[in-house]
């Protein structure tokens, strides 16, 4: 029998999170993209984290919150700049269960408090219908090249409405 896990928490990174959240960012690569992409592709993609100073680096340099179940991190997203959602990962252990939406939208509550007007991202071709729920439109298809291996992502778009807009 299945049993609910709790409400996660929700906290900014801290530079001790850097190795545990490289690790769900590998394991969320390995286990729930293989539908859109083959395992040299995985492999290209996940060896983002590889470098773990460079990534911490990344994670510190963004907008980055981390969403926790008893202390521990199950799930990231990075906002880059003001407005690009760069970075939007959970535990496969937890996929489903509403922690990207809630990461996304705190992440969006915060860019309109800050007068963002729009938000974009690439998303993978997995993580493309989630953000078509979250209310994004694509743009415009791209392919990046990961070392011997290319990946296809969408660029996608939303517009927000600015604080104190008429409804």
């Amino acid at each position: 029998m299945a049993q609910a896990m709790p409400k996660p928490g929700l906290r900014p990174f801290l530079p001790a999170d850097g190795p545990i959240l490289a690790e769900i960012f590998r394991a969320s690569i390995h286990e729930l993209t293989g539908e859109d992409y083959s395992e040299g592709q995985q492999e290209a993609w996940a060896s983002a984290a590889d470098d773990e100073e460079a990534w911490s680096h990344r994670l510190a340099g963004s907008l980055t919150l981390v969403a926790t179940v008893g202390g521990s991190p199950i799930g990231f997203i990075a906002l880059k700049g003001k407005e690009m959602v760069d970075l939007l990962y959970v535990h496969p252990a937890v996929a489903g269960q509403g922690v990207a939406a809630m990461l996304y939208n705190a992440v969006e509550q915060l860019a309109k408090a800050r007068g963002v007007t729009a938000l974009t991202v690439d998303a993978s071709d997995t993580a493309r219908d989630f953000f078509q729920k979250q209310g994004f439109s694509a743009e415009r298809r791209n392919t990046v090249t990961l070392g011997d291996e290319w990946l296809g992502n969408t660029t996608m778009k939303k517009t927000l409405v600015a604080p104190g807009a008429a409804s």
